[in-house]
């Protein structure tokens, strides 16, 4: 479901309270839960291009906006939004206040544990065509208990290693048996069309700096090159050269940023062979032109993590 989600809404105000306690300041938090990340922010943010991993991202207080090409994702507390594969996004929070902080939490999703549930669980074959890779919707009840009570382990550091791998599947086999267990086992299920797609989008973040040959990629897929074409955008929401450009875009700003390179030597790197071009398609994307644009950042925050070495993904 593109746009603003459905007025499906979990009670949120237990996992709200949690958060609260848990995260006294804002800031992102990496727990002893494996692939499990908790967030609490006091103001709105302004709009940040990141990388948004396989992830299912729920908002327990306050309100965020995502941006995917043209398509616009707006969820809210007793929400989430479930990315399916990495995908380049503009995110920022929309809804927050010292007295009513943003609060919020990330669980990485695992294709394999998906598939090999799916197998467990006898849900039948997918045939439907490759989905949209995100997608906002309600919390049903039952998934937002496990989701507390995965959160509430973290008060129990001694069964963690016991405990959370179970509550864990037992998450997966809900989104698996929900509204969007087709779409994840699409793109997990080796042959399928979105299996396909991902495993471009994996190429892609690998060799991002590469010319980008469209019949070269779509034939290791085992696809035509219309097809592909067709595919990867129902599935990302972008063209495949737009999907490396954001790629390559996001990089030579964190190699600006964190390796003090200068414009022209990050255009290099990240595969341009044109500055000026480079020069016009990053002031397109970030609104300023690089050294600008740096200079704003480095007032603002310093960067720590590449987002084409490690994505992001704020709940």
């Amino acid at each position: 479901m593109t746009g603003t989600a459905s007025l499906a809404y979990a009670d949120a105000a237990p996992l709200a309270a949690i958060l609260a306690r848990l995260n006294a300041a804002d800031g992102l938090y990496t727990t002893a839960i494996a692939g499990l990340k908790l967030f609490r922010c006091s103001t709105p943010t302004e709009p940040t291009h990141c990388l948004y991993e396989p992830s299912l991202a729920v908002i327990a207080q306050g309100a965020k906006r995502v941006e995917l090409g043209e398509e616009v994702y707006e969820y809210r507390a007793g929400q989430a939004l479930l990315t399916s594969l990495d995908l380049p996004v503009i995110s920022h929070i929309s809804q927050a206040s010292a007295e009513r902080p943003y609060l919020g939490l990330a669980l990485t999703l695992d294709s394999r544990t998906i598939m090999q549930l799916a197998v467990e669980a006898d849900l039948p074959p997918v045939r439907e065509a490759a989905p949209r890779g995100l997608r906002v919707g309600g919390v049903s009840d039952a998934l937002m208990d496990a989701l507390v009570r995965l959160v509430r382990l973290l008060d129990e550091p001694a069964a963690v290693p016991l405990l959370a791998p179970l509550i864990q599947k037992e998450i997966l086999l809900r989104l698996l048996i929900g509204p969007d267990g087709a779409r994840l086992r699409q793109l997990a299920a080796t042959g399928s069309r979105g299996h396909q797609v991902a495993r471009a989008v994996a190429w892609l973040k690998q060799n991002f700096a590469q010319t980008l040959r469209i019949d070269e990629l779509a034939s290791r897929l085992h696809m035509s090159p219309s097809s592909f074409r067709l595919h990867f955008r129902a599935v990302t929401g972008m063209a495949p050269l737009q999907y490396q450009k954001q790629l390559r875009l996001q990089e030579a700003r964190w190699l600006m940023l964190n390796s003090h390179l200068d414009a022209a030597t990050a255009a290099m790197r990240v595969g341009y062979e044109s500055p000026s071009q480079f020069s016009r398609e990053y002031s397109r994307v970030f609104g300023a032109p690089p050294a600008r644009d740096i200079a704003q950042l480095r007032k603002k925050t310093f960067a720590t993590q590449s987002p084409s070495e490690s994505a992001t993904h704020a709940a």
